[in-house]
C-alpha cells in the first residue's frame, strides 16, 4: 500500500511540475505578446508624430531608428503593471476558454495552485523592472533626451539636478546653487562664473544667498564676493554684504526640465532624500523615491485582483475575453488614478509617503485574496 502511495505521489508531483512549467510558459508567452502589441502601437503613434521632425532637420534615418529603439525601455517601464495584469488575465482566460481550467479543477488541482505560476512570473518581471529602473532606464532616457532636445531641436538643456544642487549653463556663464524651497526664488550658496573664448575665468560671483528683486528687476546678493579679472593674470576682489546685479538670466530660466528628473536611477532618487536641507524638499524626495518603487511593484496586486474579476466575468457573461480585457484595463486605470492621487497628497504633505506608497497594494491585495479564496471553494 505504501509503495502504491509513493508512486501516486511521484506521478502527482511530476504532473504538478509539468503543469507549473506549462502555466509559467503561457504567462511568459502572453507577456511578450501583449508587450509587443502595446509597444508597437505606442511606437507607431510616436513615429507619425515625430518622424517629420527628423526629416525636416535633415537628420539621417539611422538617428530616428536609434531614438525609437531607445524609447522602448521607457514604454515598457510605464506599461509594466498593466502588462503583468493582462498577461495573467489572458493566460487564465485562454485556459478557461479551452476548458483546461475546468479539467484541472475537476482533477483536484486547486485554483491557488493553478494561478501560482502566474504570480511567480509577475514577481520575476517585477524584479527585472527594478533592475531596469536602476541600470538601464537612466542611460536610455539620457540618450533619447540628447537626441530629441540637443541634436534635433538644437536646444541644450540648461540645467541638471545632482545631489540637491542645481547647475545651469546660461547665455554667457555658468550658475550653481542650492534651492531650498522651489516655491520661492531664494537660492543658497549661489555662484555665477563667466569665461572668455579661451575658457579663462573673467568673472566669479559667489554669495551666501541670492534672490530676485522684482521691483528693481535685478538680483539681490547677500554676503558674497566678486572676483574680476584685470589684465591676464590679476584679479580684483570685492567683498560685499548686499549687492544688486544684473545677470543675463532670471529665476524663471532656472526651472528644471521635467525630463531630467527621469534620468535618475533608484539609487539617485534615494540619495536625493539625504541631500535635501528643507522639510518640504525631504518630503518630496521621499515621496518620489517611494512612489517610484510603489509603481514598479504595482503589477502583482493588480494581477491578484484581476484574476477573480476574470472568473466572475466568465460566470456572468460567458467565456469571452472581450469583457475581461476591458475590465482589466479599467482596473489598471483605477489603480493609476488611485496611486496618482495618493502621491499628490503625499507631496503636498497631507499624507505620509509610506502610506501613499503601500495603500494601493494593501487594498488591492486584500480584496483580490478574498475573492480568490471564494472562487477556490
Amino acid at each position: 500500500m505504501s509503495s502504491l502511495y509513493k508512486k501516486v505521489m511521484f506521478i502527482f508531483e511530476v504532473f504538478l511540475n509539468l503543469l507549473n512549467r506549462y502555466l509559467f510558459g503561457q504567462f511568459v508567452k502572453y507577456f511578450f505578446t501583449v508587450n509587443a502589441g502595446f509597444v508597437s502601437i505606442y511606437l507607431l503613434v510616436d513615429f507619425f508624430e515625430k518622424f517629420d521632425d527628423f526629416t525636416s532637420k535633415g537628420k539621417p534615418l539611422s538617428l530616428a531608428i536609434k531614438y525609437f529603439i531607445l524609447t522602448i525601455p521607457y514604454i515598457v517601464d510605464q506599461l509594466g503593471p498593466v502588462l503583468i495584469l493582462l498577461s495573467g488575465v489572458i493566460s487564465l482566460g485562454i485556459l478557461n476558454h479551452t476548458n483546461e481550467l475546468t479539467a484541472l479543477k475537476a482533477g483536484g488541482v486547486p485554483l491557488r495552485a493553478i494561478v501560482r505560476p502566474f504570480f511567480v512570473g509577475s514577481f520575476i518581471f517585477t524584479v527585472l523592472f527594478i533592475a531596469a529602473a536602476e541600470w538601464l532606464l537612466p542611460v536610455t532616457i539620457a540618450k533619447t533626451n540628447n537626441i530629441w532636445f540637443e541634436q534635433l531641436k538644437g536646444k541644450v538643456l540648461l540645467g541638471i539636478l545632482r545631489n540637491n544642487r542645481y547647475y545651469y549653463k546660461g547665455k554667457d556663464g555658468f550658475y550653481s546653487f542650492g534651492w531650498p524651497d522651489t516655491n520661492h526664488f531664494v537660492f543658497k550658496d549661489f555662484s555665477y562664473s563667466r569665461w572668455d573664448e579661451k575658457y579663462n575665468i573673467e568673472t566669479l560671483i559667489a554669495s551666501e544667498f541670492a534672490d530676485w528683486h522684482e521691483r528693481k528687476g535685478r538680483w539681490k546678493l547677500s554676503h558674497g564676493q566678486i572676483q574680476q579679472r584685470q589684465g591676464t593674470i590679476d584679479y580684483t576682489i570685492n567683498n560685499f554684504i548686499i549687492k544688486y546685479l544684473e545677470l543675463p538670466e532670471k529665476p524663471e530660466d532656472f526651472l528644471i526640465p521635467v525630463n531630467r528628473s527621469a534620468e535618475l536611477s533608484l539609487t539617485g532618487l534615494y540619495n536625493e532624500i539625504s541631500s535635501t536641507e528643507t522639510e518640504q524638499g525631504h518630503q518630496a524626495a521621499r515621496t518620489n523615491f517611494l512612489g517610484r518603487i510603489s509603481y514598479i511593484l504595482l503589477g502583482p496586486p493588480l494581477l491578484l485582483l484581476g484574476l477573480p474579476i476574470l472568473l466572475f466575468s466568465y460566470r456572468k457573461w460567458g467565456r469571452d475575453l472581450s469583457v475581461a480585457i476591458p475590465a482589466s484595463c479599467g482596473l489598471a486605470f483605477i489603480a493609476w488614478g488611485f496611486w496618482g492621487a495618493l502621491q499628490a497628497l503625499a507631496i503636498a504633505d497631507y499624507l505620509s509617503p509610506i502610506i501613499a506608497a503601500v495603500t494601493v497594494h494593501i487594498v488591492f491585495s486584500l480584496v483580490g485574496l478574498i475573492l480568490l479564496i471564494k472562487n477556490d471553494r
